[in-house]
C-alpha cells in the first residue's frame, strides 16, 4: 500500500532508500559551492533539493528514503539519477532496484571504441570481431579476417547488411536461411533496448525495403537472445569449418558484442 514502510532489511524499497540517502549525501562539496550555497554544516544535498531536481514533492521523496511503498514513474527516476549525477552503474542500480525500466539505458555510455577492446579482439588467438550497437564491425582479428574474406571483400561493415544484401553470404554461411531468421530475431532484441534510436529504424526500413527474407523474418516478430553455439561455413580455402560462438558484452561498453568463434576439433586453425 502506497505509504507503508516495510521492515524486511532485504526489501527493495528500504534498499532503494537506503542508496539514495547515500548518493544525497555524497553529492560533492564543491558541486554545491557552485549552486552559490556556501559551505553548510550537514553533507550533500538537502531532501527538498533532490525533490525540486527532480520535479517531485519533497514528501515523496521523504517516503522514498524512509524505504515506503511510493509508485514513482521511470521519468522521475531519471531524473532523480541526474540530479543526483549518478554514474552509469548507480543509474542501472536505481532503476533495478525500483523495478523500473530506464527511459534512456544507455544515455550515460561511452559510444566511441574503447583502446582496450580494439586489442582484446587482437590478441584473440581464434577468430574474433566487435560489434556496435548497428551491428556494424569495429575492428576484428587477422583469423577473423581470413575466415570472412567474402565479408572483408564486400567492402560492408555491417553484418546484418552483408547477410541480407551479399550473395556471396550464402555461399559462406551453411544453413543460411536459419541462421538469417535467427539474426534477425536476435537484432530485433537488441533494438527494444535503444527505441530512440532513429539510425536503428532507418536501418530496419532499409532491409526491409532491399530485402524479402529481411521483411519476412521481421514481420514473424521472431525474439531471441544472442545464444551463441554451433556455426558452421563453406571456406573457399579451408572446404567447411565449425566454430563454437561466444558473445560476450564487455563491462562498461554494453553498446558492444565481442564475438568468438572457437574451432571445433576438425576445424584447422584459421
Amino acid at each position: 500500500m502506497t505509504g507503508t514502510t516495510l521492515d524486511t532489511p532485504n526489501d527493495p524499497h528500504r534498499l532503494l532508500g537506503q542508496f539514495l540517502r547515500a548518493r544525497r549525501e555524497a553529492v560533492a562539496a564543491d558541486a554545491l559551492l557552485g549552486e552559490g550555497r556556501g559551505r553548510r554544516r550537514t553533507p550533500g544535498l538537502r531532501r527538498e533539493e533532490v525533490a525540486q531536481r527532480a520535479g517531485i514533492s519533497t514528501t515523496w521523496y521523504t517516503w522514498l528514503e524512509q524505504g515506503r511503498d511510493v509508485a514513482l514513474s521511470a521519468d522521475a527516476l531519471a531524473r532523480l539519477a541526474e540530479g543526483l549525477g549518478l554514474s552509469a552503474a548507480e543509474r542501472t542500480y536505481l532503476f533495478e532496484l525500483a523495478r523500473r525500466r530506464d527511459p534512456s539505458p544507455h544515455m550515460m555510455e561511452d559510444t566511441g571504441t574503447a583502446d582496450e577492446l580494439l586489442r582484446a579482439v587482437a590478441a584473440q588467438p581464434m577468430p574474433a570481431y566487435l560489434l556496435d550497437r548497428h551491428w556494424r564491425r569495429r575492428t576484428w582479428n587477422a583469423p577473423a579476417a581470413k575466415l570472412f574474406a567474402a565479408w572483408r571483400e564486400s567492402g560492408e561493415d555491417n553484418l546484418l547488411r552483408f547477410v541480407f544484401l551479399d550473395p556471396a553470404a550464402r555461399e559462406l554461411i551453411i544453413d543460411w536461411e536459419d541462421r538469417a531468421q535467427r539474426v534477425v530475431a536476435e537484432f530485433r532484441a537488441d533494438t527494444a533496448l535503444y527505441p530512440d534510436d532513429a539510425m536503428l529504424a532507418e536501418q530496419v526500413d532499409v532491409l526491409r525495403r532491399a530485402s524479402p527474407p529481411f521483411e519476412r523474418y521481421w514481420n514473424a516478430q521472431g525474439v531471441l537472445a544472442r545464444e551463441g553455439g554451433r556455426r558452421t561455413f563453406n571456406h573457399p580455402q579451408l572446404g567447411q569449418v565449425a566454430y563454437t560462438q561466444v558473445t560476450l558484452v564487455p563491462a562498461g561498453h554494453i553498446d558492444f558484442k565481442l564475438v568468438l568463434l572457437l574451432p571445433e576439433a576438425s576445424t584447422p586453425n584459421s
